[in-house]
Formats: C-alpha cells, sequence, structure tokens
C-alpha cells in the first residue's frame, strides 16, 4: 500500500468523519449534565468538515506537485468523498435539515456513477466517464450547501442584518440534488454507447 502525503490526507478526511458525527451527538439541553450550547456543536461540527472538504483539494493538489500520484491514492480519494458527504447527509437528514429524498438522490448518484465508473475501467473505457465540468459544479453547490446546512445558525453580518443560513443551504442542496440528475445523466450518456453493445 503506497504511503505518501496526498494518501495521507485522504486517511485524515476518513477518520474526521466519525469526529464530525460524534459531535452532533454531544448533549445540547441546558438541563442535561455536561450540555453542550447548540451553537457551539454547529459551529465545531462545520469546522471540522470544512477541514476534511480542504483535504480533498489539498490531497490532489499535492499528488500532481510531488509526482506521488498512486492506483491506491486514484481508489481512495473517491471513496473518501462519498463517505464523508453520506455521512453529513445522513445527520442533516436525521436532525431535519435536509429530506430523505435529496439525500437519496445524492447518495443513490455516487454509488450508481461509482459503479458505472469500475464498470467502464474494466472495459477499458474509464476515460469516457471521466470527472467533467457539470460534475464539478455540483460537487461544488452540494459543499458550500452542506457547510451551511452543518452550522445552520444565521451569521450577522455588518450592516445587512442575519443572513439565512440555512435557507441558503436548503436551496442550494435542492440545486445540487438537481445537478446530481443532471450529472448522472451526462456520464450515462457518455457511456450509452459502450452499453448498447453489451
Amino acid at each position: 500500500m503506497t504511503c505518501n502525503i496526498p494518501t495521507m490526507l485522504t486517511w485524515l478526511r476518513i477518520l474526521l468523519i466519525p469526529v464530525f458525527v460524534i459531535i452532533f451527538y454531544l448533549p445540547t439541553n441546558p438541563q442535561a449534565f455536561g450540555a453542550i450550547p447548540a451553537h457551539w456543536v454547529n459551529l465545531t461540527a462545520t469546522a471540522i468538515f470544512a477541514v476534511a472538504a480542504l483535504t480533498d483539494w489539498l490531497d490532489g493538489y499535492l499528488a500532481r506537485k510531488l509526482n506521488q500520484i498512486s492506483s491506491f491514492g486514484a481508489f481512495l480519494d473517491p471513496v473518501a468523498d462519498k463517505l464523508m458527504v453520506a455521512a453529513a447527509l445522513i445527520v442533516l437528514v436525521e436532525f431535519e435539515r435536509v429530506g430523505a429524498v435529496v439525500a437519496l438522490i445524492i447518495i443513490g448518484r455516487e454509488i450508481a456513477i461509482s459503479a458505472l465508473r469500475e464498470w467502464m475501467a474494466g472495459e477499458g473505457q474509464r476515460s469516457s466517464v471521466g470527472v467533467a465540468m457539470i460534475g464539478k459544479v455540483k460537487t461544488a453547490v452540494q459543499m458550500v450547501a452542506i457547510l451551511f446546512l452543518l452550522y445552520w445558525d444565521g451569521i450577522e453580518v455588518a450592516n445587512l442584518g442575519m443572513f439565512p443560513t440555512k435557507l441558503f443551504g436548503q436551496v442550494l442542496i435542492v440545486i445540487a440534488a438537481f445537478l446530481t440528475l443532471l450529472s448522472m445523466a451526462y456520464y450515462l450518456r457518455a457511456a450509452m454507447p459502450k452499453i448498447n453493445r453489451k
């Protein structure tokens, strides 16, 4: 197994997943022993998720910069991404910040496209379903939406009042779900010539 800086960052991202999930289950009821302010829980979970998301960009950048691209790293990186997003969405569904249908669309798409890429790789056609611009835009919108929904509390903006974090998060996650369907259609269309020959 290759162990280099990008791969270690990917492992760090995976290890941070249970940390930010556990944060959400700390006691916040003011009457409970050892209660923690709900705002602190939201802020801490958001910060941990943001660090994990940053390692997603950083490990890819360093892999190219340091010429440390490996087949294991290429396998582990998308697995870490999908685990991170799925864990966040499941927590957000449980806390009623995201609808189950939206979460199902996003998680289901990730599973379906991962399976499609694996099959296409076996057919020697992985490049046909490589990451496209619509996939990158979907990921960016999705990550921003999740950060807003994890934070949840409004943000005081000087001279502008309270920024409606939860509203923006809920709108963006719906847009992300729509882009998810569009990107899935794009990848399926790219793979269709190969599928039709089977």
